[in-house]
């Protein structure tokens, strides 16, 4: 089981981009970066290749859908600055002729004394 403490929300984050990662890299991607940080503008859970594309996926962990599915929680100024954050790394990469996609993974699973038990992992490509 993975263990996570009680209510601690960047260790449930946490477990939630490492489930992602290995999901990710099954099906074919390979992982460049992880948590890519541009000081205060923000972050980037994970940047991957899949094929020709650099993809920008922004993981996002539920135990449940009370408060709507994963992916709606990706708003509009979130999306905003997930492309500045893309932008700023494709330049300092040198990468800025390469085609990008801006993906959501959905890791949803339930909470049970302390641990998460992940259920199902969605990828929704070109998210946004």
């Amino acid at each position: 089981m993975n263990q996570i403490k009680k209510d601690n929300k960047r260790s449930f984050g946490s477990l939630g981009e490492e489930l992602a990662c290995g999901y990710l890299a099954a099906n074919g991607y390979k992982i460049a970066e992880k948590n890519y940080r541009v000081g205060k503008m923000g972050e980037i859970d994970i940047i991957a290749s899949d094929r020709e594309y650099i993809c920008f996926i922004e993981v996002k962990t539920r135990a449940g859908n009370a408060f709507g599915t994963p992916s709606e929680s990706v708003g509009r100024k979130k999306q905003e600055n997930i492309r500045k954050l893309a932008w700023t790394y494709l330049k300092f990469k040198h990468l800025t002729e390469m085609p990008v996609r801006f993906d959501i993974a959905e890791v949803t699973g339930k909470k049970r004394d302390g641990c998460f038990i992940p259920e199902d992992i969605n990828l929704i490509k070109n998210a946004f």
